[in-house]
C-alpha cells in the first residue's frame, strides 16, 4: 500500500514538471507568432509602398539614441497616399486581431501560443505606437506622425486612433461576452479606413 500511495504523491510533480516544459517550449512559437505580426505590419506599408511606386527603402534611425532601421518611402506623395501607407501596418494589425477574435471568441482559452504572440504583437505594437504618438516623440519616419501630417491632425489624436481599438481588444481577449467591446472595436477599425477618403 506504500507504494502507491508514494506513486500518488509523486504526480502532482510530475504534472507540474510537464507543465513547466511545455510553457518554456512554447514561449519561441509564440515569439514566432510575435515576429510574423511584424512582418505583416511591415508588408502592410510595403504593399502600398509599392502600389503607389513609392520607392520603398531602409534608412538608420534612432529612437533615443538606439539604433535602428525604417522603412521608409518618397517624400513627395499626396496626402491620402501617404495617410494610407502609414496606416497599412495598423490596418493589417487590426484586421487579424478582428479575424481571430471573430473566428476564435475564446481565443485565451482555445489558440495555441503562436496565434497568442501574433495577437499579443498587435497589442503591444500598438500601445508603444500610441505612447510615442502621445510623447511626440521617436523618430521622423514614425507611422503616427506621418498620419497625422496627412490628415492634418495632431499627432495625440492618432495615438487615441491607434490606442482604442488595441484596448478594446484587449478586453474581448479577457472578456469575449463584452458586446459593447466588440463593436465599439470594429467601429474604430473601420473609421480608420473611412479616413483615407476624408
Amino acid at each position: 500500500m506504500a507504494v502507491p500511495a508514494a506513486a500518488a504523491a509523486d504526480e502532482p510533480q510530475l504534472q507540474q514538471k510537464t507543465s513547466s516544459v511545455k510553457r518554456a517550449a512554447s514561449v519561441p512559437v509564440f515569439l514566432g507568432g510575435a515576429a510574423l505580426a511584424l512582418g505583416a505590419h511591415e508588408g502592410g506599408h510595403l504593399l502600398f509602398d509599392g502600389i503607389f511606386d513609392a520607392h520603398p527603402r531602409l534608412e538608420k534611425v534612432s529612437f533615443h539614441g538606439i539604433p535602428f532601421f525604417a522603412i521608409t518611402h518618397d517624400a513627395s506623395l499626396s496626402h491620402r497616399k501617404e495617410f494610407t501607407i502609414d496606416s497599412a501596418g495598423f490596418w493589417v494589425q487590426q484586421t487579424t486581431n478582428e479575424l481571430l477574435l471573430s473566428r476564435r471568441p475564446r481565443l485565451r482559452q482555445t489558440a495555441g501560443p503562436l496565434v497568442k504572440g501574433m495577437f499579443a504583437f498587435n497589442i503591444i505594437a500598438s500601445v508603444a505606437y500610441a505612447g510615442a504618438a502621445f510623447a511626440r516623440t521617436g523618430p521622423v519616419e514614425r507611422d503616427t506622425r506621418g498620419m497625422a501630417d496627412a490628415l492634418r491632425w495632431k499627432e495625440p489624436l492618432i495615438g487615441a486612433l491607434i490606442l482604442a481599438p488595441a484596448i478594446l481588444d484587449a478586453i474581448r481577449y479577457y472578456h469575449p461576452g463584452a458586446e459593447w467591446a466588440k463593436w465599439g472595436s470594429r467601429g474604430v477599425k473601420a473609421g480608420m479606413f473611412v479616413l483615407v477618403i476624408r
